[in-house]
């Protein structure tokens, strides 16, 4: 999270992030099985995290093994999926280095 969510965070008693905070820097959700869930991720998520700010949202997706990075353009959200051996980009952490095998495993 962002210096500004961080000092937020720190005031309150609860450790939960809420929507009169500044945003945190990225979302990562992990998808359950099951079609509800993966709409919840895939679809409302997206949505709710592009209206609240959210600067990049991953979606780490066991199931299909894959991990979906989304980046915050103008409001909307670029899609890039990863997999296998795929080393993940990611505009929010540059300096990153770690591919979607690292994370889930086959």
């Amino acid at each position: 999270m962002g210096e500004e969510c961080r000092a937020a965070l720190e005031t309150t008693k609860r450790g939960t992030i809420t929507h009169d905070m500044p945003p945190p820097l990225i979302a990562i959700e992990v998808v359950s099985p099951g079609t509800e869930n993966e709409v919840r991720d895939y679809r409302f998520k997206r949505s709710e995290y592009a209206a609240r700010g959210i600067a990049e949202y991953w979606i780490v997706d066991p199931v299909q093994n894959k991990i979906t990075v989304l980046s915050l353009v103008e409001g909307f959200y670029e899609e890039f999926t990863y997999t296998g051996d795929d080393l993940i980009k990611s505009a929010v952490f540059p300096e990153i280095e770690i591919k979607v095998s690292d994370i889930l495993v086959p």
